[in-house]
């Protein structure tokens, strides 16, 4: 059987702790920081793309402006990050079996490290639950989750924590190697000066 995974961009939050300026919106190396997320999931195999947009939605959409991706406002984005988890994976079609979850502050990940997870996830038996990547012993982003195993708990998610909670300590959860990019989300003017 073949798998179909989709990508689910997250762009909603607010990204409060960077300051008065949308995180996302940011520039570096001459476009918005959302821009690299999305670019290296549209340079990825996986199909198809959702952006999932919220605090700052028209200005987002700008940023993205042009790219062969399908944007979907979370009218609850304020109500945390389970919220737009939620509506991302309800946008993608039913012939999607797994989604990989793309943050949209996260500028180093590329469309490898993307296509690693899908790869891992099509070679694995039995499939996984997830596949996450982990570096120095600690997992990151993005992460790719199986929607058939996962699919109710997921749907089920409250508050301000994507899929995490859920996959701790399960044991079908493939962990593959991670790297500096996986483990680096901008959160803060410091960690994008950092880049």
């Amino acid at each position: 059987m073949t798998e179909t995974v989709g990508i689910v961009l997250l762009a909603a939050g607010r990204g409060t702790r960077f300051g008065p300026e949308p995180k996302l919106l940011v520039d570096l190396d001459g476009k918005p920081l959302v821009r690299h997320a999305a670019e290296a999931a549209l340079g990825s195999r996986s199909r198809p793309v959702v952006a999932i947009l919220g605090a700052h939605a028209d200005r987002v959409r700008a940023a993205l402006a042009g790219l062969d991706l399908e944007c979907v406002e979370n009218p609850d984005h304020a109500a945390g990050l389970s919220t737009s988890l939620r509506a991302g994976l309800a946008a993608l079609p039913p012939s999607c079996t797994a989604a990989i979850v793309v943050l949209g502050d996260m500028p180093r990940v590329t469309a490898a490290h993307i296509d690693r997870l899908a790869d891992a996830y099509r070679d694995a038996q039995p499939r996984p639950a997830a596949v996450v990547p982990v570096r120095k012993g600690m997992r990151g982003n993005p992460v790719l989750l199986d929607l058939h195993r996962l699919g109710p708990r997921l749907a089920a998610l409250t508050g301000d924590s994507g899929a995490g909670p859920l996959l701790k300590g399960r044991s079908d959860v493939l962990e593959i190697p991670g790297d500096a990019a996986t483990a680096l989300d901008v959160d803060t003017p410091e960690a994008l000066a950092g880049l």
